[in-house]
């Protein structure tokens, strides 16, 4: 038609000539002049353009990296949050036991000998840990009994729970064995709870010919030292929290053991040391606690320590 734009047509290639440009054709529907045609009258595209569009292999093997990446930065996020956690709950519980250590009742060597006046005192120190031991397994057994459905805010509650009560109960045993090998440490309940403490964190008695033992105040190294302790005991209480009663069975069982193992070590400390029954001076009796422990603890410890 006269005055119609000729339409371009695609060169044609010869047998191993390089294919350099391909030129779109461009006809009267999609010239310059027509609605919503292209502003340039032939575009030029590069034969290796195709090349460069990714695969379907290329595409996926891509979306399988960015998944994955998103799956480590969750790891690791959750591993941080998981450190936090554990951080978090082990500084709570110290305070919780600092808080409780001048509130653990201790029985005096008098009121022990009255119990159990045919004991001399390794037999004497061989019930209490006996007792002990029965007490921190009946807490880890409860623990894994209720943890049937665990859930991480549960989790983390009946830890806490646990150490606490496991923490209150050895503690007793440490002042009481200290009782039985006469070496009372020296000083006020106050003080004397914090030797205890001292003597749990670091599993050996109390040396009363080392003062500095005896003053050590709760500045930064003590708390770290017993925030250790207490992070150790969590990670070894977590099977307890296994459900189907699996768990009371592990706990039992884990803080039965653990109870004599911190026991043993502390005896073997304070027979090196002990004082004969006869030899010691008169002690007067030990006071009672202002303040009576959050009643969980208070249960624990009037189980088989307190009845044994």
């Amino acid at each position: 038609m006269a005055g119609s734009t000729p339409f371009r047509k695609r060169r044609l290639r010869k047998s191993g000539e390089p294919a350099e440009t391909q030129v779109a054709i461009t006809g009267p529907e999609t010239g310059p002049g027509a609605p919503g045609g292209s502003a340039l009258e032939a575009t030029a595209v590069p034969a290796d353009t195709a090349a460069a569009v990714p695969s379907d292999t290329e595409t996926g093997e891509g979306a399988r990296q960015r998944s994955g990446a998103r799956r480590l930065r969750s790891v690791r996020n959750g591993v941080r949050k998981g450190g936090e956690g554990v951080r978090g709950a082990a500084l709570y519980i110290t305070e919780r036991i600092i808080e409780n250590a001048p509130r653990v009742p201790v029985r005096d060597l008098a009121t022990l000998r009255a119990q159990f006046p045919d004991l001399g005192p390794d037999q004497l120190a061989d019930k209490l840990i006996s007792g002990a031991a029965n007490a921190t397994s009946t807490v880890g057994a409860g623990v894994g009994a209720a943890a049937m459905l665990p859930v991480p805010p549960a989790m983390l509650a009946e830890l806490t729970a646990e150490v606490t009560a496991v923490a209150a109960i050895e503690l007793k045993l440490i002042a009481e064995l200290h009782e039985v090998y006469g070496q009372r440490p020296p000083g006020n309940l106050k003080e004397r709870s914090l030797a205890y403490l001292t003597s749990w964190t670091e599993e050996r008695g109390v040396d009363l010919t080392k003062p500095t033992t005896l003053n050590a105040a709760l500045g930064g190294q003590m708390k770290r030292e017993l925030r250790q302790q207490i992070t150790k005991r969590m990670v070894r209480n977590l099977p307890n929290l296994i459900p189907f009663m699996v768990g009371a069975a592990v706990g039992a069982v884990m803080n039965r053991r653990d109870t004599r193992k911190v026991a043993e070590k502390v005896r073997t400390d304070l027979r090196a040391r002990a004082v004969a029954w006869d030899a010691l001076p008169h002690l007067p009796p030990l006071e009672r606690p202002a303040q009576p422990l959050p009643e969980a603890t208070r249960a624990a410890l009037e189980g088989p320590a307190g009845e044994g």
